[in-house]
């Protein structure tokens, strides 16, 4: 009996295409969001902590984000995260609270917002891609160890291949209607 296990693999993988949806929702066309700066990391005490954990976000108007940093040390860390964060943003900062107008869309930005979900795309692809290798890994040494058979270790490859193709598929087609969505406003 192979010490692979199907659901586990699943599960992997849905939370590779859980993750890329957040950063997909970070990707607003031009309207402020909260979520927009869910990609954000924070080099802060050492490590590197999303943006949600060392601010209040908010939305006073629909162009503009407020970042409320809670430790007035952290405010440079912060603005400088958005800066660098390839979201092309300009955040200017005002004592505790950074403001990030969010620039109107011009077809250069649009540009490079499909670069970064293409970008995102190609992470999630290769988080998949590295869940396949360790159960096709798993899969092998069930083989050689003899808890399997050749017969076996085909028809299992044969399933992990099939379910990390329909994987790789939804996020094909979840890079496509994000590519539509920057396009078409």
């Amino acid at each position: 009996m192979s010490s692979l296990d199907m659901e586990d693999i699943k599960r992997r993988m849905k939370g590779a295409i859980s993750n890329l949806g957040s950063e997909f929702s970070g990707l607003r066309a031009g309207r402020a969001s909260v979520a927009m700066l869910d990609p954000v990391i924070v080099d802060a005490y050492g490590s590197k902590m999303p943006l949600s954990q060392l601010s209040n976000i908010s939305v006073p108007e629909s162009r503009l984000l407020s970042v409320s940093v809670w430790d007035a040390s952290l405010v440079n860390s912060v603005e400088k995260a958005i800066r660098e964060s390839g979201l092309g943003l300009n955040p200017q900062v005002e004592g505790l609270i950074i403001r990030v107008p969010i620039p109107e869309l011009s077809e250069d930005r649009r540009k490079d917002m499909v670069k970064v979900a293409s970008k995102y795309s190609e992470a999630a692809r290769i988080s998949v891609r590295n869940i396949r290798r360790d159960a096709i890994e798993t899969i092998r040494k069930d083989e050689k160890s003899g808890a399997i058979s050749e017969d076996e270790r085909h028809n299992y490859e044969s399933d992990v291949q099939k379910v990390t193709d329909n994987f790789v598929g939804e996020i094909d087609a979840m890079l496509v209607k994000k590519e539509n969505d920057i396009t078409s406003i």
